[in-house]
């Protein structure tokens, strides 16, 4: 017999805790977030986005060895079955992004000859793979909608140089290849969010990798969760010059309309993350000679917390950044993806080593005890 559910429903699950984890902590009343152990502020900057994958799927951060093993195995995966890339180059040049990538990698699993085998060393293998894989689906994408050739992948580059050179057709600097590295590992994992929440629901029923990863993808792309750094672009495209940021805001506030990038549903002071890419937006705009993106930004931050008491978040510096980086607005969100491609493989990986079906309660609202009138009486 199942228990009655309960009488105050949580809308949204808000407050709800559904698994535990040792993957990362969001600390939303102190701004903290905590990736198996590691305050973020500790690994930004420290660390690599493949030291941080090993630490998600390792629960420790690797040695010298153990990195250069990692990376080598990531770059020979990168390769993508020929099937993949005929879909890929098959998709309406007008696709946007995250609906080309969800199919495609969907389509990862049809060619994957493993894809139903349930060993835990064969998720991890399959992990791995979307790992490497993501990024280069999203870069043939880019390239294959602008009529470009695709590039075979350097398996000399680091991931977030490697995509970067994908999608440019030359290496990056360093500084980009630091810049865009960074904020992969900013964005590895982030708690029991939408997504990943998604992503551990289609696992457990025992469904397969690709599967949830593909449903996280889905969830993903929806503008409350990862499309609000595009919506941030698009802000200050319309605002169009820093002595337009007062009145834009003020029309905003008194309409109560919503200000992209500002607040956030975990955190209730500073998210963490922010900082670190204000920062590099900072510097990138310094280096690029082009100051009004962060100038506006900033003084955006500025009233928002001044007026409402809400700070930036992740999205509205990232933004910056990643159009500093020469990336397409577009684009955007599937770069948030690849990125916590490593924690929500991660969080899979984890929901299996100790599953169970995850099966909420509904609370009945509609009416109890109607008669069926016959057909013709109706």
């Amino acid at each position: 017999m199942t228990s009655p559910a309960p009488a105050t429903p949580a809308k949204g699950l808000e407050g709800i805790v559904a698994a535990s984890t040792r993957l990362s902590d969001v600390r939303g009343d102190v701004g903290k977030l905590i990736y198996a152990g590691y305050d973020i502020d500790e690994l930004a900057g420290k660390v690599t986005f493949e030291e941080v994958v090993h630490l998600l799927h390792h629960n420790h951060l690797p040695n010298r060895k153990e990195l250069a093993e990692l990376k080598e195995h990531l770059a020979s995966c990168r390769e993508l079955p020929a099937g993949v890339v005929r879909i890929i180059e098959e998709f309406p040049k007008d696709t946007p992004p995250m609906h080309a990538i969800r199919t495609a990698i969907s389509a990862l699993g049809c060619f994957d000859t493993t894809s139903d085998d349930d060993t835990m060393d064969a998720q991890r293998q399959k992990a791995l793979r979307l790992i490497a894989r993501i990024p280069i689906v999203t870069a043939y994408f880019h390239r294959s909608r602008q009529g470009k050739p695709l590039l075979p992948p350097d398996p000399t580059l680091g991931e977030a140089a490697n995509f970067l050179y994908l999608i440019d057709g030359e290496r990056p600097s360093l500084d980009k290849e630091r810049t865009m590295d960074m904020c992969y590992v900013l964005h590895a994992d982030h708690g029991m969010n939408a997504s990943t929440f998604s992503a551990r629901v289609t696992i457990a029923t025992l469904s397969d990798m690709y599967s949830a990863i593909t449903t996280a993808i889905g969830t993903l792309k929806g503008p409350l969760h990862g499309g609000a750094n595009e919506g941030v672009i698009k802000m200050l495209k319309e605002i169009g010059s820093l002595d337009r940021v007062d009145a834009y805001i003020e029309e905003c506030l008194e309409q109560k309309k919503k200000i992209m990038g500002i607040g956030h549903r975990v955190y209730k002071t500073l998210d963490p993350r922010a900082p670190h890419l204000k920062r590099m937006a900072q510097i990138l705009s310094a280096q690029l000679g082009d100051p009004k993106w962060i100038q506006m930004s900033e003084r955006i931050a500025e009233l928002m917390l001044t007026r409402k008491n809400l700070h930036a978040n992740v999205d509205f510096y990232s933004a910056t950044v990643y159009y500093s980086l020469g990336i397409p607005t577009d684009l955007f969100t599937p770069v948030f993806a690849i990125s916590r491609t490593s924690g929500w493989t991660a969080h899979v990986l984890e929901q299996l080593a100790d599953n169970r079906l995850i099966r909420p309660q509904s609370l009945y609202t509609g009416p109890v005890g109607l008669k069926v009138v016959p057909l013709e009486q109706r």
